[in-house]
């Protein structure tokens, strides 16, 4: 099916002109829901209506993102992160932005 990759996920490219960000978006450039285009726009996430700001990745319809812990770094040189679970709510910055000045 042309849009979606992985069973029902979309794939970020797929949502790249439109207001609502995809599904699931990683900052890791290795990741196959990494997408630099998306990432430069400025994706902001609240995580139980709290905002986070050092979001790794997330998924909305599992609920979950991941942080990275502080500077800690694994074996393979890779940031440390944990998952957290609860009702993640991605948006656009400059969207936010956008109607914050209206």
């Amino acid at each position: 099916m042309p849009g979606y990759q992985a069973g029902h996920f979309q794939h970020p490219k797929a949502c790249t002109m439109n207001q609502t960000p995809p599904d699931r978006l990683s900052t890791d450039p290795k990741s196959p829901y990494c997408d630099p285009e998306l990432l430069g726009r400025g994706i902001g996430i609240k995580l139980n209506g709290v905002e986070k700001i050092n979001v790794d990745e997330y998924c909305v319809s599992e609920g979950w993102i991941r942080i990275a812990v502080a500077s800690t770094r694994d074996r393979k040189g890779n940031p440390l992160t944990i998952k957290l679970k609860g009702m993640v709510e991605p948006y656009f910055k400059d969207a936010a932005a956008s109607e914050a000045g209206e």
